[in-house]
């Protein structure tokens, strides 16, 4: 039986080569590598990038801090290995995005000109194990030309493979069933092995699902984009033929992001330089911020015990931000423990960054919306050289909602616009036909949202009907159950789903009532939160789409402060997203000039002029499951969030401003909030005594 984890490299490990030369970084082991004089053409890089760009050989770690020119050093040691002799085709790079290896290959061209065809090969990891697997994956029962499935055949597949085992989707949903699976391929655990790993009913049932799911897409000649990482290294694993082919393809592996790596990727990297053990990882264990997805951050902390007599060059010269935003980055990762030492540093003055508390989340919103708007339309900032940043998904929706008013253009990066929801089309789509019964579209998504036992054959009948007759649906139910087209049961729950919604239509139109409160009440009334409840197993899942429904209600209540007289109708058509809001909402293009708002773990790459840091409290930075999982002896995840932290105050170039609301509104009450732990940490020396947060 194979190990869950396929391949341990680490058998024997090639001895330090004679003379060479130790790194001058602090706490820095013996190196393996050879330095050699820099020729002319690096002589634009600084001291510590010059030492790594000329380290050629053995295993390299190039600790890259925020800003410091990881990718320039990365680029230069490919031109300099070529340049000693190195075949250009036997070097091999690889990074996470396409984007970046698209970048780093463009450097490289312009390095090598219009030379040979032989170029390194830089790529990411799974467009790697695709390369690989294209010639490889028969041994394993695969055919050659194998299809990749996406998130829908995925979700199509988990579906058939529950109906197979009998497993009803409230028991365990197919996205369930499919973000387990993922967790296990990430860590190497086979589906015969599952069960193993299984502690729980949910994961039992789990691993009966991805053995079917498994057995579906292997019979289906399909693969997932986990099985891209898990079967390459059961290649390695289990044909030693196969490795030695791979591993004679490369004699140079430079890995971008190191601190990214998950299991299956760490294991597929080591075996490849098993004989020679000329790698050079670049990454920042400061900016380690994907536990969630399975990225380990002990591969970089025990570099040196995977890979004994590497050496270390630490990049420490940030050349983006101020002086005063480094002062605040540093003094808040020293705080965390499992790091590696290294302190940046600045080389441009810029004003101190701003901490601005605010008496509630609308006032923050009105507060950073004011400042921007000043910035982009007094002091001509443009406006895609301003972000604002935040740890959920549901927080930019305020920012949306202020930018909107006062015409700002933003786009929303790396999500989903608040206003493209499903829970929010669906509280919308209930606010529109009762402001307008005629609109069947929006009936027709709420019908039997939440499920009230209308049936999709039941609504195609009545559609069907009323399209044939020129009649709404609702003047056809009649003649539907006279002729037994629709069952007594299916026109009870509908008769019963029209007495409410003229119920809420009375409400709503009553004058003094208050909408935000009547719309609350709606919710309460179809008990949505259930619906969710029933449809997401996941507790952060259930929080976070029950947090979008306590948006909805405040964003009605906040449209009443600021109307004369408030109307459904009116706010209806101010929240449309109609026509114009490809210039006032998202758009595909990065480069527009507008504001951008961003999750911390979407800003990660990227740097900004004026950076708006908002919501510092506990609960929202550090979130509240890492609070949870610190209270349950795991201080490793407040260690992720402030990490995450420290991503977020160094997207800042030249202005910085932190913000947090005192007050939140939850669910029609307003909470007192807790500034968040980081504010202090970052105002303070490490030698403090009091622990975080108090």
């Amino acid at each position: 039986m194979s190990s869950p984890v396929p391949y341990s490299p680490f058998l024997s490990t090639p001895a330090p080569r004679p003379g060479a030369p130790t790194s001058t970084g602090k706490g820095t082991g013996s190196s393996s590598g050879s330095t050699k004089q820099a020729p002319a053409s690096l002589k634009d890089l600084n001291a510590s990038q010059l030492d790594a760009a000329v380290t050629l050989e053995g295993p390299l770690l190039v600790l890259a801090g925020a800003g410091t020119g990881k990718t320039r050093v990365i680029t230069y040691r490919m031109a300099e290995l070529i340049r000693n002799g190195v075949e250009p085709s036997r070097i091999l790079s690889v990074t996470f995005t396409n984007k970046a290896a698209k970048e780093m290959a463009e450097r490289m061209s312009h390095f090598l000109g219009r030379r040979p065809s032989s170029r390194p090969m830089i790529s990411t990891f799974h467009s790697l194990c695709v390369k690989i697997l294209r010639d490889e994956i028969e041994a394993l029962g695969y055919p050659k030309k194998f299809v990749i499935y996406d998130r829908g055949d995925q979700e199509s597949a988990a579906r058939r493979a529950l109906r197979d085992i009998k497993v009803n989707e409230t028991s365990l949903s197919p996205a369930d069933l499919l973000s387990q699976i993922s967790r296990w391929k990430m860590v190497g655990v086979l589906p015969e092995l599952a069960t193993e790993y299984s502690d729980d009913d949910k994961a039992f049932l789990a691993a009966s699902g991805y053995r079917r799911y498994q057995l579906s897409l292997r019979a289906s000649g399909a693969v997932d984009f986990d099985d891209l990482l898990l079967l390459t290294a059961q290649l390695f694993d289990q044909f030693p033929e196969v490795l030695a082919r791979q591993q004679a393809r490369f004699e140079q592996v430079q890995i971008d992001e190191y601190q990214d790596t998950n299991e299956m990727q760490f294991q597929i990297v080591a075996a490849l330089v098993k004989p020679h053990h000329n790698i050079c990882v670049v990454g920042d264990d400061d900016q380690s911020i994907y536990g969630w997805r399975g990225a380990e951050v002990k591969h970089i902390l025990n570099f040196q015990q995977h890979f004994p007599g590497a050496k270390i060059v630490r990049l420490q010269d940030n050349y983006r931000c101020t002086t005063e935003i480094i002062r605040l980055a540093n003094q808040l990762v020293k705080h965390n423990q499992g790091r590696h030492d290294k302190t940046l540093v600045a080389h441009k003055e810029g004003p101190t960054p701003a901490i601005k508390p605010y008496s509630d989340e609308q006032t923050e919103a009105e507060g950073v919306v004011r400042d921007i708007n000043y910035l982009i339309k007094e002091l001509k900032v443009p406006p895609q050289g301003i972000a604002i940043l935040f740890r959920t998904n549901e927080q930019p929706r305020i920012f949306e909602t202020e930018l909107r008013r006062v015409r700002v253009p933003y786009q929303l990066v790396g999500g989903q616009s608040f206003f493209d929801r499903k829970e929010v089309r669906d509280v919308m789509a209930y606010l529109k036909v009762l402001s307008n019964p005629a609109d069947e579209v929006s009936l027709l998504r709420i019908i039997n949202t939440p499920v009230r036992g209308i049936g999709e054959a039941s609504i195609e009948k009545l559609l069907a009907r009323a399209v044939k007759a020129g009649r709404k649906i609702w003047d056809v139910i009649p003649d539907a159950v006279a002729e037994k087209e629709i069952s007594p049961k299916t026109a009870k729950a509908i008769e019963s789903f029209r007495n409410l919604l003229t119920d809420f239509q009375k409400r709503f139109e009553t004058p003094g009532t208050s909408l935000s409160e009547t719309l609350q009440s709606l919710l309460h009334d179809i008990d949505y939160e259930g619906e969710i409840e029933k449809q997401y197993k996941a507790a952060d899942q259930q929080l976070a789409r029950s947090a979008v429904l306590d948006e909805c209600i405040t964003a009605l209540r906040e449209y009443e402060k600021r109307s004369e007289k408030p109307d459904l109708g009116d706010f209806l058509e101010q929240s449309s997203l109609n026509g114009n809001d490809r210039e006032f909402g998202e758009d595909d293009s990065f480069e527009q000039p507008s504001i951008k708002l961003m999750t911390l773990h979407s800003a990660k790459g990227l740097e900004f002029p004026h950076v708006y840091l908002v919501g510092l409290e506990e609960g929202l930075l550090p979130h509240k499951r890492s609070i949870t999982d610190e209270l349950e002896s795991n201080p490793s995840a407040i260690e992720e969030e402030r990490r995450l932290a420290y991503v977020g105050i160094t997207r800042a170039k030249d202005v910085l401003t932190i913000s947090y609301a005192e007050t939140r509104m939850k669910w029609g009450k307003r909470y007192k909030t807790k500034p968040s732990r980081f504010l202090k940490e970052m105002q303070r020396k490490i030698s403090d005594d009091s622990p975080s947060g108090e």
